[in-house]
């Protein structure tokens, strides 16, 4: 059983929870109250995790063992005491934590459906991956839209395959969202150390409790976050892995100097809340975007790294966006660009890119000497569910990096033809005033511009077309009575 059958058995029973008056955008986060409990109970069973998250009174096979208004009222009763929990992180997640449920029926049939689900094939970002898909369920059949919009895993693999995170090294997500970066940077620190066995206890400390942190605005989010961190083995501070709180805040003031920062922040305005307010920034703006990116230059230690997913405009805004690429380019190495191809995300027009660059210095000038571009976006295929993206479509980029995480393999570029090419730092100057946004590949599946008709014609097809529909509105207004003025 593959993960998307899960989110749509798990889908499917949000018709349970609609009986007893939940609707969808409730229902995600009902589900994940109990889920994380069950995920507990699997991880234990396969061995996932060692010793148990939970205290006995909330362990899976409590609840199943129940029926009634037993049951419901245990279930209540569990919520509480979690959120009244000794262990800072438990208290985190259950924090304010209750049921909409009425009907024992109801919560009996959820566990009891739960309990049939084949979780044994349940892979990589596990509760992440559910929630995510539940959240893409509740944007494609609601219509609503998600609101937020969360990294593919096959990317997240990708920057992390060449970021090439080591042990004892300080990892950031500063719009953590359910912790898909930092879970992935650790499953790779463990896939070199045998779980961390071949650490010393120290080391496995810090792996544990202070190598990850990230900072999530959306309450729900981080709580899945925090669920999903623990059930990877990821600890963090007394507050988790994850902090509550905008990282464009004073709160993300407090987040420390990492080595490594990888992060995909949220798209859109200040509009959607969680707007720059911070003073510390140089430059200001409403772009949540170029703050994200200011930030992260900021919080960056001397020689760290970043890779960070951004849309088209801040490469190539112009006034503040221009100011802030020039710092970047100052400041940091920026010696890659991904671009990446279309609907990757749930907001299908969304055109995005991948940052790749080395912090040198606050002080620093000139850090900028080259900028490589990999263009995926030309002629790409047209991604959705249809054509899912996958690993395989990152392997041609992976390999042309270079096996040095901060981009120093010998590179060539391969030509007007290729999809990799070097862009110096003064051609970026002189031709594209300092714009990022650097293509050069024909896109066939765009419409050429050259072979559209005379604009004189388009002009004549738009005006017919609207005498038309004019004539249409006339023909129902007279139907009514109505005549047209």
């Amino acid at each position: 059983m593959t993960t998307s059958d899960i989110v749509q058995k798990l889908w499917n029973l949000c018709d349970v929870l609609r009986d007893d008056g939940i609707n969808y955008s409730d229902y995600v986060t009902e589900l994940v109250l109990l889920l994380f409990i069950k995920m507990e109970h699997e991880n234990l069973e396969s061995g996932v995790i060692k010793q148990p998250l939970l205290p006995d009174y909330a362990r899976w096979n409590q609840l199943r063992g129940l029926s009634g208004i037993d049951l419901l009222n245990t279930y209540r009763r569990t919520l509480q005491q979690l959120s009244e929990s000794a262990n800072p992180r438990i208290a985190a997640i259950y924090a304010n934590a209750q049921t909409s449920l009425s009907e024992p029926r109801h919560l009996e049939q959820l566990i009891n459906d739960l309990d049939r689900i084949d979780w044994f094939d349940i892979d990589k970002d596990g509760l992440g991956d559910l929630y995510e898909g539940l959240l893409e369920k509740n944007a494609s059949e609601t219509k609503s839209g998600a609101g937020q919009y969360f990294t593919r895993r096959p990317l997240i693999d990708a920057m992390i395959a060449v970021m090439r995170p080591q042990v004892g090294e300080t990892i950031q997500d500063p719009a953590a969202g359910t912790a898909g970066f930092l879970i992935a940077a650790d499953r790779a620190i463990r896939a070199q150390t045998d779980d961390l066995l071949d650490l010393t206890e120290a080391q496995r400390a810090y792996q544990i409790r202070k190598a990850y942190v990230g900072m999530e605005l959306v309450p729900n989010t981080r709580r899945l976050a925090l669920m999903n961190c623990l059930l990877h083995g990821i600890e963090g501070d007394q507050e988790g892995a994850i902090h509550l709180g905008n990282t464009l805040g004073t709160a993300g003031q407090r987040l420390p100097k990492s080595d490594i920062i990888l992060s995909n922040p949220p798209f859109g305005t200040a509009k959607g809340g969680g707007g720059p307010t911070r003073d510390d920034l140089t430059y200001a703006t409403s772009n949540k975007q170029l703050a994200f990116v200011q930030h992260i230059v900021k919080h960056l230690k001397d020689g760290g790294r970043a890779a960070v997913v951004l849309p088209d405009n801040v490469l190539f805004e112009a006034g503040v966006g221009a100011d802030i690429r020039r710092a970047l380019m100052d400041k940091c190495r920026l010696h890659t660009v991904l671009r990446l191809p279309t609907g990757i995300f749930y907001a299908q027009g969304v055109k995005t890119n991948v940052l790749f660059f080395e912090k040198v210095g606050e002080a620093a000038t000139g850090s900028t000497k080259d900028v490589w571009v990999y263009d995926m976006r030309a002629n790409a295929p047209k991604f959705g569910k249809r054509t899912p993206l996958t690993d395989v479509h990152f392997a041609e980029f992976i390999a042309a990096y270079g096996e040095d995480e901060n981009g120093k393999s010998e590179r060539t570029d391969g030509g007007e033809q290729s999809r990799w090419r070097c862009f110096s730092r003064e051609w970026i100057k002189s031709e594209k005033q300092d714009s990022l946004d650097i293509a050069w590949l024909k896109d066939d599946s765009v419409e050429d511009a050259a072979d559209l008709p005379e604009p004189a014609v388009l002009a004549r097809e738009v005006t017919d077309e609207l005498n038309a529909a004019l004539e249409e509105l006339e023909g129902i207004l007279a139907e009514l009575g109505e005549v047209a003025e």
